[in-house]
């Protein structure tokens, strides 16, 4: 059956999941669009449970799951991006905590505290995977790890990464116990070139929001850093301050 209505139960059903955190929660799923991005969701592990597809659009092998056939008119409608090779997935949430991580002994995390922008957190997810770092913190999140933007701008990374969210608190306690040399990056006098650091061990980097930085709560708990520029301005987009020092920390690793 060919669905080419908006008004179709499960297309209105879909929309709502797609556009609704709270919806999405309340059901425990997720929503993937795009063939490379549902390539990657079903090559992590993670559990398929139906698919909306364009067959005039979609060019990949077909997944071995509940498929529902739409209109590529209808398609255009419902997708973020009408080009996103035809194919729209639904997931099941399988959420996980810090208490499921076990860190290596070289281990380099980034926490990222209150970030906002989707767009934000998707690309910096991306550099973390491209850099090789191991676990990707967000305290106190006010953006959701499954919202369509972050997979979009990820690429589809964050599928397979250890990502996970917790208070301040709890991250800071997982810091302690496993011994993590922690790196604040406020914007002060005492902040030390990054370069001169060492992160080849066990390091953990945060950094605050665009707009107001790190809260009081990260003061005195590690050794403040920055990125050493030389133009005029002094500070970068929070995306490219964490690809940067993702990069930094790969390239201390490999001088091992």
């Amino acid at each position: 059956m060919l669905i080419e209505s908006l008004q179709n139960e499960k297309i209105k059903k879909l929309t709502r999941l797609m556009t609704k955190n709270q919806d999405r929660r309340k059901a425990g799923v997720f929503i993937v669009e795009g063939q490379q991005e549902n390539e990657r969701a079903m090559h992590f592990g993670n559990q398929p449970e139906e698919f909306y597809i364009c067959e005039s659009i979609f060019k990949g092998k077909l997944p071995d799951s509940k498929i529902h056939y739409v209109s590529e008119k209808l398609y255009e409608k419902i997708a973020y991006r009408g080009t996103t090779e035809g194919i729209i997935g639904i997931y099941k949430l399988e959420e996980r905590t810090l208490e499921d991580f076990s860190p290596k002994k070289d281990s380099s995390i980034i926490i990222l505290e209150s970030v906002e922008k989707p767009g934000n957190l998707g690309a910096i997810l991306r550099s973390c995977e491209a850099f090789g770092i191991n676990a990707l913190i967000v305290t106190d999140p006010r953006t959701d790890f499954y919202n369509p933007n972050v997979i979009r701008s990820s690429v589809g990374c964050l599928f397979g990464m250890n990502i996970f969210q917790a208070s301040n608190e709890e991250t800071l306690k997982f810091l302690k116990v496993y011994e993590y040399a922690i790196f604040t990056t406020f914007m002060s006098g005492d902040a030390k070139n990054i370069q001169t650091k060492n992160l080849k061990e066990k390091s953990a980097v945060l950094f605050g929001t665009e707009h107001s930085g790190l809260s009081d709560f990260w003061k005195d708990k590690g050794e403040n850093v920055l990125i050493p520029m030389a133009g005029s301005i002094d500070s970068l987009n929070l995306s490219n301050a964490a690809a940067i020092t993702c990069y930094e920390i790969l390239r201390q690793k490999l001088e091992k």
